[in-house]
């Protein structure tokens, strides 16, 4: 069974950055697309950025395009997005999350399994 444990979340001022983690286990990642989502209450879960897990293809959310930056690295199982430039609007609790096949997808509904997320709250 595939674990996803986020982690990096917290407080933070506008104009300021975090990196959040997602470490997966449960089996070898080798032909599999990670994504990072957010989710404001109420709201649609909304794509952030994706990458493949052996290529490194990545594709980003308009909001966070030139901000925002996934990385991964397959020693330790673990997917970063390194989040520059924050404003309030990035407030969210952020997800990843791994789909089976190694394209990227904006659609949350093509991923396989989810971590339990993580608070991200930019101050103004």
């Amino acid at each position: 069974q595939v674990q996803l444990v986020e982690s990096g979340g917290g407080l933070v001022q506008a104009g300021g950055s975090l990196r959040l983690s997602c470490a997966a286990s449960g089996r070898t990642f080798s032909t599999e697309a990670m994504g990072w989502f957010r989710q404001v209450l109420g709201k649609e879960r909304e794509f952030v950025a994706g990458i493949t897990w052996s290529g490194g293809t990545t594709d980003y959310g308009d909001s966070v395009k030139g901000r925002f930056t996934i990385s991964r690295d397959n020693a330790k199982n673990t997917v970063y997005l390194q989040m520059n430039s924050l404003k309030p609007e990035d407030t969210a609790v952020y997800y990843c999350a791994v789909k089976n096949f190694q394209y990227i997808s904006m659609d949350p509904r093509r991923y396989d399994y989810w971590g339990q997320g993580t608070q991200v709250t930019v101050s103004s």
